[in-house]
């Protein structure tokens, strides 16, 4: 069978095991295919899937894969091209996705203090959650100064080459970094897990990360854990392009975002009986 790869990663990646979930309950198999089906879909962004793509990288007969397609489709979840040989995601996630957006009181809570950074700095300011190994995009304020790179509500990065991801990892014990080497996005991504934890122990120190052309050549950013909960789910980052990082600059951005992460912290809600989500 071919090895289908999607952004970088190999089928097992996409696959949950079929054992007990958290609550002690066994998982649904037909369930559990359905979501990786969707993630593997949406992980391809604009490049459509073929049938047999799909089945080879899930690992089911193509009878079943085309059964659960067609049965997405009907709902919504995937979409097909006039042909019916390609498939994509469908319009119910991005639905789902918003629905989360909004339904996230910390979120809510994060927005008005995105704003205020972005027009204090004038930078791009995102704000991310820990997803397993990744990064996921909640929310940003784009700069009206340069093109778009990296930041789009709902892309996910590895967590190991950005500002976001790194502030988060070191609020959790290096033990935790999973053995190298990493996917790298630029060539100055750190690959191995010694050069990481070295450079999670220097966020430590200074009270937040910096991404120096790791993630995207061109652009650095500066990252500061939100620390509602312990360990920290979220963060946010402002992301600056080099050529207008002077150390006057670069001082100010940290001096503002320190402020910033002290306001969200002090409002975030915590209490007052909201969902206290896992």
């Amino acid at each position: 069978m071919r090895t289908t790869t999607v952004n970088g990663r190999a089928p097992a990646d996409y696959h949950r095991p079929m054992s007990e979930t958290g609550g002690g309950v066994r998982e649904v198999k037909s369930a559990a295919r359905t979501v990786e089906l969707l993630e593997l879909l949406a992980a391809r962004g604009d490049r459509p899937a073929r049938l047999q793509e799909l089945a080879d990288a899930l690992g089911v007969p193509r009878s079943s894969m085309y059964a659960l397609l067609q049965t997405l489709i009907g709902r919504g979840w995937v979409r097909t091209d006039i042909t019916g040989s390609l498939y994509g995601i469908g319009i119910h996630a991005l639905l789902t996705g918003t629905s989360y957006l909004d339904s996230d009181p910390r979120v809510r809570a994060v927005r008005p203090y995105l704003d205020e950074a972005s027009e204090a700095l004038g930078e791009t300011i995102h704000m991310g959650r820990l997803d397993g190994r990744d990064v996921a995009y909640l929310a940003t304020r784009e700069s009206h100064e340069y093109l778009r790179t990296i930041s789009r509500v709902g892309r996910r990065l590895p967590a190991h080459v950005g500002a976001l991801g790194k502030a988060l990892l070191a609020e959790r014990p290096d033990t935790e970094l999973p053995e190298g080497p990493y996917e790298s996005l630029t060539p100055n991504t750190r690959t191995t897990r010694e050069s990481l934890a070295a450079d999670l122990a220097s966020v430590r120190t200074r009270g937040y990360s910096v991404d120096r052309e790791e993630g995207v050549l061109g652009i650095v950013g500066f990252g500061f854990a939100l620390r509602y909960e312990t360990p920290a789910q979220d963060a946010i980052s402002c992301s600056v392009p080099v050529a207008r990082l002077t150390p006057e600059h670069e001082e100010r951005i940290v001096a503002v975002m320190r402020e910033i992460r002290a306001k969200i912290e002090a409002t975030a809600p915590g209490a007052g009986g909201s969902a206290h989500w896992r």
